[in-house]
């Protein structure tokens, strides 16, 4: 039986990233064994990571399976972080919000684009929603998806511009 996530809810979040990276559950079970020195059965973090049956992760085990995806060069490693912050009406953003050499007008006008195009994703779900005139909670996630994805674009470009505007450029 397949449970259905949700892009917004932090821990579906969570246990997706966990689940999509290289070695999955099974993997980062026994990351989390070697690092706090207790061991976990895969399916005990399986449970934790789904909230079944009272179960629960700690922020400290969120926190190193985040470090063990980042290890992995796993994009997704800091979207349940975006998503918990989101819960609560705020935005988070990484301090290198793009990578040092996005400098200039060239780099503005990239992200420029990338905030449009998000832009545009966000208002095909909101067509998409509007079709039937009811908005149902299904839509009203993939709408808080993508306009979170814009939020982080958005940050991006700003970081940009003030570092091209810094250098002159």
């Amino acid at each position: 039986m397949t449970c259905r996530s949700s892009e917004i809810n932090w821990l579906d979040v969570l246990y997706t990233a966990v689940r999509q990276a290289p070695g999955g559950v099974e993997s980062a079970a026994r990351f989390l064994s070697e690092r706090r020195g207790r061991s976990i059965h895969r399916e005990t973090l399986r449970a934790k990571l789904r909230g079944a049956d009272g179960e629960s992760i700690s922020v400290e085990m969120a926190e190193l399976l985040t470090e063990w995806m980042e290890d992995m060069r796993c994009p997704d490693a800091h979207d349940w972080v975006h998503a918990f912050c989101g819960r609560w009406g705020l935005v988070a953003t990484r301090l290198d919000a793009c990578a040092p050499e996005q400098v200039g007008l060239p780099a503005l006008m990239a992200a420029h684009m990338e905030t449009s195009k998000r832009t545009g994703a966000m208002a095909q779900e909101i067509l998409a929603a509007a079709e039937d005139g009811v908005l149902d909670e299904r839509e009203a996630e993939a709408i808080e998806a993508q306009a979170r994805e814009g939020q982080r674009a958005l940050e991006e470009l700003i970081v940009i511009s003030r570092r091209a505007a810094r250098r002159g450029q």
